[in-house]
């Protein structure tokens, strides 16, 4: 039987935990407040699987489904579109509560900020949303994608208006090829969320957008989770989830499990060591979970991480899959999601772990059981709708 994860509690020794303010409360509210005002805006839904939840022994288990998401079947736009918002707000001497969608749309804004060239790397959701912000907001945007992306998502970022192009080497070098382009360009700007020494501010803005996605779902929710299991690649999502949660519910925090691909496991490489250090993978990082293909973690999001996860999971493909047909084919009277490779992770590691009892251990040491309420995150849809049918319906893994 081949496994389904590693599973490494984290033992680091804490930080300062200085990087927690940033996922305040009161900060991600104001990034709330700045999506709700696009018109495509509306609350992504929230599934309460309630025949799963039986099914795997637990009290309760919701599933945050973002491929409803502006349109764009990911999460990431929430970060994309922030990010600018706050650089066109810092260029023009504006606090962002004055600059909803109807300002930045404006001719007004237009003739006062002049254009910007937006430039990021992506395997396709991050990057889409760039571009998607970028256009709507009438300014430009380079894109660059690294080997094995599918030209199918290189379609929908062409389709922002921007310029695009699948390059031949990693996820890693591609943000340092696009920054490097960034520095040389007049009025160029770097928009990833890998945070690393000098970059930041950017980094740090892109993960309160994202605070609109936990702040929707811990609303959502209705009561605090016991448990969240959320994805990583970079790190970012997961900063920004469990940091929001941190803040939410200080006094009593859920236990937080972050899930990384196998191919690509640098945070649960850092927690196997216990030093605290960042660990890098490099290579190609082969993995149907795309998304998450990133060995360089944000340091940002690392101090947040160390301070506040349980536990680190490494997810092999296999489980992905498995994940992401339980969540297209769900029990009788459960609500579909429609979940991507990337999108699965978190979901694909509870049942896994409450389904096997090779892992009895982990669940014991999780306190996972008949009380448990569980919040997970699909951060994807079919962003690649063949290579979706591929797995779910072909039973493939490629």
């Amino acid at each position: 039987m081949s496994q389904d994860l590693k599973w490494k509690m984290n033992e680091m020794p804490k930080t300062e935990d200085k990087n927690l303010p940033l996922m305040a409360i009161e900060e991600v509210k104001k990034a709330r407040s700045f999506h709700e005002s696009f018109p495509q805006y509306s609350e992504t839904p929230l599934a309460d699987l309630k025949g799963m939840a039986e099914y795997l022994g637990l009290d309760r288990v919701c599933v945050k489904d973002e491929s409803y998401r502006f349109g764009l079947n990911a999460f990431k736009v929430l970060g994309g579109s922030y990010a600018i918002a706050r650089y066109i707000g810092e260029e023009t001497g504006k606090d962002i509560s004055e600059l909803p969608y109807s300002v930045l749309t404006s001719q007004e804004l237009r003739e006062r900020f002049g254009t910007a060239t937006f430039y990021s790397a992506t395997d396709g959701n991050h990057g889409r949303g760039v571009a998607w912000a970028a256009n709507k907001l009438h300014q430009k945007s380079v894109i660059i994608m690294p080997k094995g992306s599918t030209v199918t998502r290189l379609n929908h970022i062409k389709a922002e208006n921007a310029e695009a192009w699948i390059s031949d080497v990693n996820y890693d070098e591609c943000v340092r090829q696009a920054a490097k382009l960034a520095e040389k360009t007049e009025h160029g700007v770097m928009v990833q969320d890998t945070a690393w020494e000098g970059y930041e501010k950017i980094p740090a803005w892109i993960m309160e957008g994202y605070g609109t996605m936990a702040d929707e779902a811990g609303d959502q929710y209705g009561e605090r989770p016991t448990h969240i299991f959320v994805q990583a690649g970079v790190g970012s999502l997961a900063g920004a989830v469990v940091g929001y949660f941190a803040n939410r519910y200080r006094e009593n925090p859920p236990v937080m499990v972050v899930v990384e691909a196998s191919a690509a496991d640098c945070l649960y490489r850092g927690a196997a060591a216990g030093d605290g250090e960042i660990r890098i993978v490099d290579g190609d990082m082969d993995t149907i979970m795309a998304g998450l293909a990133c060995g360089e973690p944000n340091i940002t999001s690392w101090d947040i991480l160390k301070n506040h996860v349980s536990c680190f999971i490494s997810l092999e493909d296999c489980a992905a899959a498995r994940g992401m047909r339980m969540l297209a084919a769900p029990l009788k009277g459960d609500r579909q999601v429609v979940s991507g490779e990337s999108g699965a992770a978190s979901f694909a590691a509870l049942a896994a772990i409450m389904r096997k009892d090779e892992y009895k251990e982990l669940r014991e040491k999780l306190g996972l059981g008949k009380d448990s309420k569980v919040l997970c995150f699909s951060t994807e849809g079919d962003t690649d709708p063949e290579r979706w049918k591929n797995i779910v319906w072909e039973g493939l893994e490629r």
